[in-house]
Parts: structure tokens; sequence; C-alpha cells
């Protein structure tokens, strides 16, 4: 059995909680959890990978068991969480590293990326947008009415992305055999959630996602200009971020491996194991 360790580490004063497996002297894949989760979401994938790799999987700030200071103390923004993430990777000596992104872990890494663009041995993308192509509308809608015009009708849409329904519904959307999700996975994150002043946390967060599509042109360049190893998996019938937005990828990236699973937005729970051999394929 693969040890995997749970630890924290401090970070611009702030107490970061990071799952980490694997050789030290292996090569780093670091795993970048979206909303509304956590590392929790990555606790099959780690032993899977950690018979090659050093897997380093931090709860961002505000989630999971890392510290959630209020958002009046901290100013919840993905360029705050990015120098967190870089924060954390520094203390720990990692320089060259793969990612792998999902929902809000995109972008952060598509940051951490365009910010040390020799750090980054390979993507991979799972259900994380980098492109305007993909954003479903039918959830984003909301999303964007909320960030455009802050008032108490646009705040009650929004604040309905964080009840135990909504939760529920992001891992069953469209997984055609919903047995394979346990309910252990929206019930951990709906407690999370509902730890009091979290739900001003992402409330600031939903706010804040209107700065990362500007960065898409810059990663796009990225991409186009490195040519690092990429692998789009994604959960094709994701309500979230649609197939388009893997399909993408290749545009920049002519060697792109493109991958759309039966699955939804967290089609890790369901297809872990597909997952990980295609990690295994690309990173080998």
């Amino acid at each position: 059995m693969v040890a995997v360790h749970h630890r924290h580490a401090t970070v611009q004063d702030r107490r970061i909680f990071y799952r980490e497996a694997g050789p030290a002297d292996a090569p780093v894949i670091v795993l970048l959890h979206g909303f509304p989760t956590s590392s929790f979401m990555f606790r099959n994938l780690i032993p899977a990978l950690a018979d090659r790799y050093r897997v380093i999987a931090p709860d961002h700030l505000g989630f999971g068991q890392s510290d959630a200071p209020s958002a009046d103390e901290f100013d919840y923004t993905f360029d705050a969480l990015t120098e967190l993430t870089a924060g954390l990777l520094d203390q720990l000596g990692v320089t060259r590293y793969a990612i792998y992104v999902q929902d809000y872990g995109a972008p952060i890494g598509w940051r951490l990326a365009l910010a040390d663009p020799a750090a980054i041995t390979a993507i991979v993308t799972q259900n994380g947008n980098g492109y305007e192509a993909g954003f479903v509308p039918g959830f984003w809608q909301t999303v964007w009415d909320y960030q455009r015009e802050q008032t108490p009708e646009t705040e009650a849409g929004i604040r309905g992305a964080l009840t135990l329904d909504a939760t529920k519904w992001q891992y069953l959307a469209g997984e055609p055999d919903e047995s394979l999700i346990s309910p252990d996975t929206w019930q951990h994150d709906f407690a999370l959630l509902s730890r009091p002043g979290n739900d001003e946390i992402q409330l600031a967060l939903f706010r804040d996602y209107a700065t990362n599509p500007p960065l898409y042109p810059a990663l796009q360049e990225y991409l186009r200009r490195e040519q690092p190893p990429v692998l789009a998996v994604w959960g094709a019938n994701d309500p979230i971020f649609g197939p388009d937005g893997a399909r993408a990828f290749a545009k920049d990236v002519p060697d792109a491996r493109i991958h759309l699973l039966d699955g939804g937005h967290f089609v890790l729970e369901s297809h872990g194991d597909q997952i990980a051999a295609l990690i295994h394929d690309l990173l080998g």
C-alpha cells in the first residue's frame, strides 16, 4: 500500500494543508482541485500515481483542511491563491513539475505556468477551461450576472450553487451510472461549504472568476510557444465546462491528447483508473 502523508505548511502566515506521496526524488506532479471540493477529490488518484511520481495535492485557502480566514480578513482572489501555491512549492523545493488542473485549479495552474514557464513539464486538464469555448451558458449565466452586478437578486441566484442539492448535482449530472459516485463526496464538500463565513469566501471567488478569461490569450500564446505535453481528459457530459473546452487545446498544441469520457464534471470519481493510465502514458 502506498503511504500518503497529510501535512501542513505555513505560507505567508497561512496554514496550508497538502497531501503528499511517492519517492522524494521522483518527478513531481501537482494536483490542483476545483470548486467546491479539496484535495479529497484526489484521494484515489494519489496512490495510483505515487508509484512513479512525487505527488503533491494542496487544499486552496478557504477549502478543505487549509486555513479559512474570513473574506473580511483575506482578499480571496485567484492571484492570491496562486501566490500561496507557489509559496508552498518553493518551501517544498519543487522547481519542475507537471500540473493536473480541474475547475478552479485551472486558473491557478495557468497563472503558475505564465509566471514560470520553464517550471512546467506537462499539463493534465480535467474539465478545466483555458479557452472561451466550453463554457456552458445554462450554468454560467448566473455567475456572469453576479459578476456584472451584485444585487440581492443576483446574489440569491449564485447562492444556489452553495446548497447541498447543487453540490450533489455537480457530482451526478452527466454520469450515466450514478451508483459509481459515492455520496461521501458531496456530503464532505457541503460540510466544508457550510462552515460559518465560507459562503462569503465562495462569493468572493465567484466574483473574481471574471479575471480568468482575460488570461486566456496569454495562456494560449504560452501553449503555442512552449508546446508542453498536454492531456485534456474530460467528462464529456459536464454541464459546466463542455467538451469544446477540451478540444480547444489542440488548436495551440497540435499533439495534445484529447480524451472525452462518458462522465460529468467530476469524471475522476467514475473513471479514475482510466485517467491514471492516461496520465502515466503522458508522463512516461
